[in-house]
């Protein structure tokens, strides 16, 4: 059998499961002992996941090589939206988002600090624009 690329995702609800090439997604048995897991201390977890060649732990230098995501794609995707949507529920131009998420360019001081205030409660901040708006 010749060696394969097996490509795994994590669904919704956690669960893993492999992208098959034909395009097919089948779940896979989770076959963690979590009452084994549960036993070990903190020392025997970090060996037993050191002592598996297939998943290293990361090293500074991998960490320092691995293009960073921007702050502004997790907090656009934690709230499920669109560039658009996020553009404008925030009022940051469009263009401005794009070249942030990417890496064209980056968020200014006061720009930094908007998007920590979003992050804190996006509700709320997206509540105060339309009352500022009418």
């Amino acid at each position: 059998m010749k060696d394969r690329t097996i490509i795994v995702r994590r669904l919704a609800d956690g669960a893993l499961a492999e992208l098959m090439p034909d395009g097919p997604v089948l779940p896979l048995p989770d076959t963690t002992d979590w009452a084994e897991l549960g036993r070990m201390s903190d020392e025997e977890i970090e060996a037993a996941a050191r002592s598996d060649p297939d998943n290293l732990p990361l090293t500074e230098a991998d960490l320092e090589r691995m293009p960073r995501r921007p702050r502004t794609i997790t907090l656009r995707r934690t709230l499920g939206l669109t560039q658009e949507a996020f553009a404008a529920r925030y009022r940051i131009p469009l263009g401005t988002l794009r070249d942030w998420e990417q890496g064209r360019s980056t968020p200014d001081q006061p720009a930094r600090a908007y998007l920590a205030v979003i992050a804190a409660d996006p509700e709320l901040v997206s509540r105060l624009l339309e009352a500022a708006k009418a």
